[in-house]
């Protein structure tokens, strides 16, 4: 290996690639023990239980795996007072069977079914939010997707931020909840070993861009200020649509302590990389510069390359430094529940790593968007502007 004045530009770049990807992954694995440290001393307001009525909007599509525990989840919260609406487009959809079974089980809780073909704009599931909230009997609103899984004071507790009338929205991170297969797995990593990191870090440095469709706790006023759900039925990410709209009007985002869970359950690596090229195009449409500059998150092919580029000592320190920082990092970042099984997948985060990068070239590429048989531009439906 040649002395550090030596080095050639290619071994500069090299460097300076390794030296980039180290600093994300040891910036990532920071952000993650502060917000352990912010979770374990959580704001008084998050703990106090609510007590303003609420009312919950579960748009479903289809008779998903797990459908059914997620939303008696939902069934079996602590909050003294809420409802529960579920929307279906389709009287024949296989979601309705799971509801009508919820509702025999838990006769003591307030639920409806709405089922209503209404199309509103290009989106589907806020169509689906807009038939739900005209039936809405509250002006405390949490709005989830079908796929999430919750403990029982996620309720009390996502909604107490709103007393605060400088908050426009409470958002949850999520977590993945693989089912049986590889794929899953991989999925599941996406989330935990990516996405969550990538956000956690954007908050420890302030942002607070983001809104997810995990949980999305907001008053009734906000959504009227902002021109109700209406203003995002031709958008594709509505949910951070909806946060950015409320930031417009001078709110707060809230990112709560709470992390939900979702379901992970494509079995098949071309549904997994469509719904993976769907969540990375409408980022890349959010925010194009941040996404641009991402592919320093995918440490493993990144690292690998620096190596090949600077095959030098210090190149070799610096990789070395990343690759403990990386698997640091994905070690810590399993649920409390799941840290048992960490392990068995550690041999796939290589393969994660260079499946997102591909991810990320392919993002770049091209604007389609498939979603639940649509073909959409995620440029088409990123509004440049606000009203």
């Amino acid at each position: 290996m040649s002395p550090p004045a030596a080095l050639s530009l290619l071994s500069w770049i090299g460097l300076v690639l390794a030296g980039c990807t180290t600093a994300y992954a040891c910036l990532s694995l920071w952000a993650w023990f502060r917000c352990e440290r912010r979770n374990q001393h959580p704001r008084a307001d998050v703990n106090d239980q609510a007590s303003r009525p609420v009312s919950v909007l579960k748009p479903l599509h289809g008779a998903e795996p797990g459908l059914y525990e997620n939303l008696k989840g939902f069934c079996k919260q602590t909050h003294p007072h809420y409802e529960i609406l579920f929307g279906v487009r389709d009287p024949e959809d296989p979601a309705i069977a799971v509801v009508q079974r919820l509702q025999r089980e838990f006769p003591e809780r307030a639920m409806a079914l709405v089922i209503d073909p209404t199309v509103h704009g290009a989106n589907l599931k806020v169509s689906n939010l807009i038939n739900l909230l005209a039936q809405a009997r509250y002006d405390w609103l949490v709005l989830a997707d079908a796929d999430i899984s919750v403990a029982p004071d996620h309720l009390a507790r996502v909604t107490a931020p709103l007393n605060d009338p400088g908050v426009g929205i409470v958002t949850c991170l999520y977590h993945g909840v693989a089912g049986d297969g590889w794929t899953a797995r991989l999925g599941r990593l996406f989330i935990d070993d990516w996405f969550a990191p990538s956000v956690r870090l954007a908050h420890a440095f302030g942002s607070t861009r983001f809104a997810f469709g995990s949980t999305i706790a907001v008053r009734r006023d906000t959504l009227n200020a902002i021109g109700g759900l209406s203003a995002l039925k031709d958008t594709l990410a509505d949910d951070f649509w909806l946060g950015e709209r409320s930031r417009q009007q001078g709110l707060r985002t809230v990112l709560s302590d709470v992390v939900v869970g979702t379901q992970v359950n494509e079995n098949q690596l071309s549904q997994l990389w469509s719904h993976e090229m769907r969540w990375l195009r409408t980022i890349r449409a959010i925010s194009p510069a941040g996404f641009t500059f991402s592919f320093v998150c995918y440490s493993w092919p990144l690292l690998v390359l620096a190596l090949l580029l600077s095959p030098t000592l210090p190149c070799l320190i610096v990789a070395a430094l990343g690759v403990l920082a990386r698997l640091w990092r994905y070690l810590v970042s399993w649920p409390s529940t799941a840290r048992s099984n960490r392990w068995q997948d550690l041999w796939l985060t290589p393969f994660r790593d260079t499946l997102l990068l591909l991810e990320w070239a392919g993002a770049l590429v091209h604007w389609r968007v498939d979603w639940r048989g649509q073909i959409l531009h995620a440029r088409d439906h990123a509004p440049s502007r606000y009203p």
